[in-house]
């Protein structure tokens, strides 16, 4: 379990997360939403170690994230962040660099770390992609090429902001469905969501982000019947007669 307790951090006089409580538990599918600036990328990052907080703690499986080493952290929890640059390798050496936490000294790739690559590709359907670079791929190539980078990290906790950015809705669908597989094998899967809808169809909570502070960590239902999202972000989001889809409801005048 990863556990926030009344975690706070702001830029200068700046506050952007405030006393910040949450868990984030093995075995569930857990996305944060929120208006823009609200704190949902600079609350990834404090988990990650990335940003240190003016006050509060963050614990991995019950140990203080400070007391952990950069290694230990990376051998606990994978992070996908927004905006990265392209690199001047191919699609394979990108991800083969998921591995290099687990690597001991002299740091050299063995075949297991190998195959971990392949199988990573394997399972976001890029294999065939292993020996491009990766600037000859498209954004959406690309971004499949850094969340099988995640995968090949092989850990208990994976961090992924906006995800879904570049892919079309096919490849979307394919990589929600995959996160839940791989929640189904015991992983913690904590994403930034945008996408309304696509965050209530695929996550087992949601965390929604305001002013700093989690206001609700609730299953999709419970979140959706608190009718917290028309007050935040003044939409609607409505759900099938069935009960088995979230979608957004558009007025027409």
């Amino acid at each position: 379990m990863i556990e926030i307790k009344d975690l706070s951090f702001g830029y200068g006089k700046n506050n952007v997360l405030q006393n910040f409580s949450v868990c984030f538990k093995k075995g569930n599918l857990t996305s944060i939403i929120g208006t823009n600036g609200s704190g949902k990328s600079t609350l990834l990052k404090t988990i990650i170690g990335i940003l240190s907080p003016n006050t509060g703690e963050v614990l991995i499986d019950g140990t203080e994230l400070s007391s952990l080493k950069s290694q230990e952290i990376a051998k606990k929890v994978s992070y996908l962040a927004q905006g990265k640059n392209t690199p001047d390798m191919t699609a394979f050496q990108m991800v083969l660099h998921g591995r290099f936490p687990h690597l001991s000294y002299p740091r050299r790739y063995s075949q297991k770390d190998r195959n971990a690559a392949y199988s990573a590709m394997e399972r976001m359907g890029i294999l065939g992609y292993a020996d491009k670079s990766m600037a000859s791929l498209s954004g959406g190539m690309r971004q499949n090429v850094y969340i099988a980078m995640a995968l090949a990290q092989d850990t208990d906790y994976i961090l992924l902001d906006e995800p879904t950015t570049y892919l079309d809705i096919s490849h979307q669908l394919h990589l929600m469905k995959t996160l839940q597989t791989l929640v189904g094998d015991g992983k913690g899967i904590i994403t930034v969501m945008h996408d309304l809808p696509m965050a209530f169809n695929f996550s087992d909570n949601i965390v929604v982000v305001n002013g700093g502070k989690a206001v609700i960590c609730s299953s999709p239902k419970e979140v959706y019947k608190n009718n917290i999202i028309k007050d935040i972000f003044g939409i609607e989001l409505n759900y099938s007669q069935d009960e088995k889809n979230y979608y957004y409801g558009y007025n027409q005048r």
